[in-house]
């Protein structure tokens, strides 16, 4: 070979590999997702930690709040921007995160899917309301967008998932935490119910107990969602109790599973666990990853 061909070949080769490796292993701020986030509390918090440490490939751009004070700090750590409205956001985003409520959630995800922006919720009990859910999944479907829930603050939903392809025969949840964190103690915002021992709050059909406490029910919306059936719930109230649990117990014509989840609750909100904030951070990896492990 000509000395002079094998050294321009030479170089066109590593000109490639450089480009291949830039794209893969290099910043890639070029195709990082750029994010809107809707609620700027514990969930938030700890998302932009993590993005700070240089641990997420998102761009945190927008922050959203009534609380103008809160999403104005925590866009200032992700080097993003502060906006009043969620309208304000949706033309330059990828994707929004709502980290805000369930009454929130209900308010804004039909306007987010309509602009045809894919969306993570984490008030899935937004959906225990059938006709809402029903409604939002026509909208994503006409603006061919996602929308995502993340599994939140239990495990096994994967299992959960496979066995639902099957005969589901039961679904119970047990949910035992502290009265601050169930939001019924004497503090400003909660039912008010004192308690100095051990209480059952409610046991029934987990439909029947929205509205009724301060804490959301996305643990029973996921279970309920991904079976199509409805969950028998229960919720007991134990001032000795320092963090969240949660036990899942379900019966079908694949055997039975049951899972115990013990959450460390954020320092500064006791009713958000950390492993919540966790799973929307694994969910926003698993979305542009090539290989996806679960089912």
């Amino acid at each position: 070979m000509n000395r002079s061909v094998g050294y321009k070949l030479l170089e066109r080769n590593e000109n490639l590999l450089s480009q291949v490796e830039s794209s893969d292993h290099g910043d890639r701020k070029y195709d990082a997702q750029v994010i809107g986030i809707i609620g700027c509390g514990a969930i938030t918090k700890i998302i932009t930690d993590f993005q700070k440490e240089g641990n997420l490939d998102a761009d945190l751009k927008y922050f959203q709040d009534p609380d103008a004070g809160k999403a104005q700090n925590l866009a200032f750590q992700a080097d993003g921007m502060f906006v009043q409205d969620v309208s304000d956001m949706l033309d330059e985003v990828d994707l929004v995160i709502e980290a805000a409520s369930t009454r929130i959630a209900v308010e804004i995800i039909p306007q987010i899917l309509r602009k045809g922006k894919d969306i993570i919720v984490t008030s899935i009990d937004a959906f225990l309301d059938l006709e809402f859910k029903n409604q939002v999944k026509s909208i994503a479907f006409e603006n061919n967008c996602k929308i995502y829930a993340p599994s939140g603050d239990i495990t096994g939903l994967d299992g959960v998932k496979a066995a639902s392809i099957g005969e589901i025969t039961g679904i119970n949840l047990l949910i035992w935490n502290s009265p601050d964190a169930l939001g019924i103690s004497s503090c400003e915002g909660s039912l008010g119910i004192a308690t100095d021992e051990e209480i059952l709050l409610f046991e029934g059909k987990a439909q029947y107990a929205v509205g009724k406490f301060p804490i959301n029910l996305n643990i029973a919306a996921a279970l309920s969602i991904i079976t199509d059936r409805e969950v028998d719930l229960k919720i007991i109230a134990d001032p000795r109790a320092n963090h969240s649990y949660h036990e899942i117990k379900v019966t079908g014509d694949f055997g039975e599973l049951e899972t115990i989840t013990q959450n460390t609750n954020w320092a500064t909100d006791t009713k958000t666990s950390v492993l919540t904030a966790y799973s929307v951070i694994k969910l926003l990896e698993n979305i542009n990853n090539n290989i996806k492990i679960g089912t």
